[in-house]
C-alpha cells in the first residue's frame, strides 16, 4: 500500500489483554454480534460482526470507543485497545477501568494528528517497557511519507507484540470489515451473540465475582464473612432494641441483612 492510498472501508478490532474466558461475559454485555478469539498470550481480540457505525450515523471511531469503555468499566481490570480506520482517518483508543480514554489519530496519507503525551499515556497505563517500547512508539507520531495510516497501525500491532499481542492469521488492521469476518470464523473464532437479560444479568455476575471482590461475594470467604456479620449483628440488634437504642438496633439489623443475604446470595448462586 502506498502513502496514499489510506485504509480500506470503515472496520475495528477490539484487542483485550486479557484471556476469552474473562473478555467472553462483558462482551456479551454490549449487545453486538462480535467474534472472539484469543491473540496471543493473555490477549484476545473481538471482531465486528455487523457494522454499526453504517446504521447509526456515528462514525467508527465514536462507535469503537463506547465499546472500549464499556467493556473496561465491567472488567476486572485489563485493559482494551480499540484499532479503528475509515477513508479518512485511522486511530487507537485505549480504555482502562473508569479513567478517561486516550486517542491518537492519523490522517489516511499517515499524517500524525494526536499529541505525542498521549501516545506516552497509551505505553504507561499498558506497563510497556518505557524505554524500549516508548523508542517504538516514537516514530509513530513523527511525519514520515512513507507510512500511510494503515502502516501507523502495523507499527502499533508491532509494538503490543512485544507485550505478547499475536493477532491471528489475517486478522490485519486496516482491512474491510467483511474480511476480517470471514477470516476470523475460518479461523475459529466465537460467535457471541445478545442472548437475553437474564443471561446478560448472569454474565455480569460472572464478571463481578471474576473481580477483587469475588472471593467475597461467593465461596468460603463470602459465607464466613457473612457469618461473622451475623454473629455480630444479632445480639447487637438485641441489645438495641432492649436499651430502646435505635442506632444501635438500626446498625445490627444491617448487619443481620447483609449476613442473611450474602449467604443467600452464595447458596442461590452454587444452584
Amino acid at each position: 500500500m502506498n502513502a496514499t492510498s489510506g485504509p480500506h472501508p470503515a472496520g475495528a478490532l477490539l484487542l483485550c489483554r486479557a484471556e476469552p474466558q474473562a473478555v467472553r461475559p462483558p462482551a456479551h454485555l454490549l449487545r453486538e454480534q462480535l467474534l472472539l478469539a484469543p491473540a496471543g498470550a493473555e490477549w484476545s481480540v473481538l471482531v465486528p460482526e455487523g457494522k454499526p457505525w453504517l446504521h447509526g450515523g456515528e462514525p467508527v471511531e465514536q462507535v469503537v470507543t463506547g465499546w472500549a469503555t464499556a467493556l473496561a468499566v465491567s472488567a476486572a481490570g485489563w485493559p482494551v485497545v480499540a484499532l479503528w480506520w475509515d477513508r479518512d482517518r485511522a486511530g487507537l483508543t485505549l480504555a482502562v477501568g473508569f479513567r478517561r480514554t486516550v486517542g491518537y489519530t492519523w490522517l489516511a496519507d499517515g499524517t500524525p494528528v494526536g499529541e505525542d503525551e498521549a501516545m506516552r499515556t497509551f505505553a504507561a497505563r499498558l506497563a510497556l517497557d518505557p524505554v524500549l517500547d516508548v523508542q517504538a512508539l516514537e516514530p509513530l507520531t513523527a511525519p514520515d511519507p512513507d507510512a500511510d495510516a494503515h502502516t501507523r497501525l502495523l507499527g502499533v500491532v508491532a509494538v503490543l507484540a512485544r507485550a505478547g499481542l499475536a493477532l491471528p492469521t489475517g486478522i490485519v488492521p486496516g482491512e474491510s470489515a467483511d474480511r476480517l469476518r470471514s477470516v476470523a470464523l475460518a479461523q475459529g473464532a466465537e460467535q457471541l451473540e445478545w442472548s437475553g437479560w437474564r443471561d446478560a444479568v448472569r454474565a455480569e455476575l460472572d464478571v463481578v465475582e471474576g473481580g477483587p471482590l469475588g472471593p467475597y461475594l461467593r465461596g468460603p470467604k463470602a459465607r464466613v464473612l457473612s457469618g461473622a456479620q451475623l454473629l455480630a449483628g444479632v445480639p447487637l440488634l438485641l441489645w438495641g432494641a432492649g436499651r430502646r437504642s435505635g442506632g444501635w438496633a438500626t446498625a445490627g439489623a444491617l448487619l443481620v441483612a447483609h449476613g442473611a443475604l450474602g449467604l443467600a446470595y452464595d447458596r442461590l448462586r452454587e444452584r
